[in-house]
C-alpha cells in the first residue's frame, strides 16, 4: 500500500513539472515575423539555423500542420536564446 502511495506521489510531481504544450499559442502569421526580427538582431550561425526552421514552420502552417509548425518555431526561438512563450503576444 505504501508503495502505491509513493508511486502516485512521484507520478503527480512528474505531471505537475511537465510543461503544457499549449502554454505558448502559435500564430502562423505573427510568430515567424517575431522570430525573424529576433534573428536579425542576433545574427550569426544560430540565427541562420533559426531562419531555416522558421521557413519550415511556415511551410507546415501552409499545410495546416499548426502543431508541428509550433515545434519548429519553438526550436528556432530556443536557438536564439529565448522561449516561444516569451515572444510578445501582439496581434495574436
Amino acid at each position: 500500500m505504501l508503495n502505491r502511495i509513493i508511486a502516485l506521489a512521484i507520478t503527480a510531481v512528474a505531471v505537475a513539472a511537465t510543461p503544457v504544450a499549449a502554454a505558448a499559442p502559435v500564430s502562423c502569421k505573427v510568430t515567424p515575423g517575431q522570430i525573424r526580427t529576433l534573428a536579425e538582431a542576433k545574427g550569426g550561425e544560430d540565427a541562420t539555423k533559426a531562419l531555416k526552421l522558421v521557413s519550415t514552420g511556415e511551410a507546415l502552417c501552409a499545410a495546416d500542420a499548426k502543431f508541428e509548425a509550433g515545434k519548429k518555431f519553438a526550436a528556432a526561438a530556443k536557438l536564439l536564446g529565448t522561449e516561444l512563450a516569451a515572444l510578445p503576444a501582439i496581434g495574436q
